[in-house]
C-alpha cells in the first residue's frame, strides 16, 4: 500500500520472505520507495503488490539482493523514486535554527538533538541521511553533507549501520506506540513547504506564526 494510503496504518509484521526482504533493505526509512518505512515495502515485495526497484538508497546492489531472495529479474532503479547517489549527513546551521522542533519530530531515528526554543544539533552517527528533516525546516536551516565520496548504494552503506538504523527507528516507534500524541503533533504541526525569498524573510515568518499562535 502506498504512502499516502498508510499514514495511519500500523507496522506489518514480518515473517519468512517478507522478513528475508527487509533485512536486504538500507533501514533508512526515507519513504522514498513510497511506503511508509523499510518493513511496510519489504512486505509489500513480498505479497507482489511492489516492484523491487524503488530503493535509491540500495541502488543496483540492493536491487541485485533482492532479486536474489525474490527469484525476479534484475531491473534497473525506476528513476521515479530517486536516483543511487552518497550516503548523506543532515547538518543544521545553528545559527539559523529557531527551535521548533519540527526535524525532531520528523527524524525516523531519533539522530536529532534540541528542545523547544534552543538550537538542534544532528547526531551523525545516528542519521541516515533520510532527507526527511529537510521539508519541514520552516527557515530552510538544514543541509546534507556527502559522507560516503564517490561510492553509492550498499557499496557506501554497511550491514551494521543498517541494523543499527532499524533499531533507532524500532526504539522510536515502540515510544510513539506509547506516546501517541507525538506523531499527531508532527503531522498537525508540519508546515507545508514554500518558497521564500531568503532565510531573514524565513525567519520573520516563522517568528510572526509564533506570535500569532501566542496571541491566538
Amino acid at each position: 500500500m502506498p504512502l499516502s494510503d498508510t499514514a495511519h496504518s500500523t507496522k506489518p509484521v514480518l515473517t519468512g520472505l517478507a522478513f528475508s526482504i527487509d533485512a536486504a533493505l538500507p533501514q533508512t526509512q526515507c519513504t522514498r520507495c513510497g511506503y511508509p518505512d523499510c518493513a511496510s515495502y519489504a512486505h509489500a515485495i513480498a505479497h507482489e503488490a511492489a516492484p523491487i526497484n524503488q530503493c535509491p538508497p540500495g541502488g543496483a546492489q540492493g536491487i541485485a539482493r533482492l532479486a536474489a531472495l525474490t527469484g525476479q529479474a534484475t531491473l534497473p532503479l525506476n528513476p521515479k523514486f530517486g536516483i543511487e547517489g552518497p550516503v548523506t549527513l543532515a547538518r543544521i546551521d545553528e545559527n539559523w535554527c529557531i527551535g521548533c522542533t519540527l526535524c525532531i519530530k520528523a527524524c525516523p531515528t531519533d539522530a536529532i538533538l534540541g528542545a523547544n526554543k534552543q538550537m538542534h544539533t544532528v547526531i551523525p552517527q545516528h542519521c541516515t541521511g533520510c532527507e526527511l528533516c529537510i521539508p519541514v525546516c520552516p527557515v530552510d536551516c538544514i543541509e546534507l553533507d556527502v559522507a560516503s565520496s564517490h561510492r553509492t548504494g550498499w557499496e557506501a552503506w554497511s550491514v551494521e549501520q543498517a541494523q543499527h538504523a532499524k533499531q533507532r527507528y524500532g526504539a522510536r516507534q515502540q515510544r510513539i506506540a506509547v506516546h501517541p500524541q507525538e506523531a499527531s503533533n508532527a503531522q498537525a504541526t508540519a508546515p507545508v513547504p514554500t518558497a521564500v525569498p531568503d532565510k531573514k524573510a524565513a525567519i520573520a515568518a516563522a517568528l510572526a506564526k509564533a506570535r500569532g499562535l501566542r496571541q491566538g
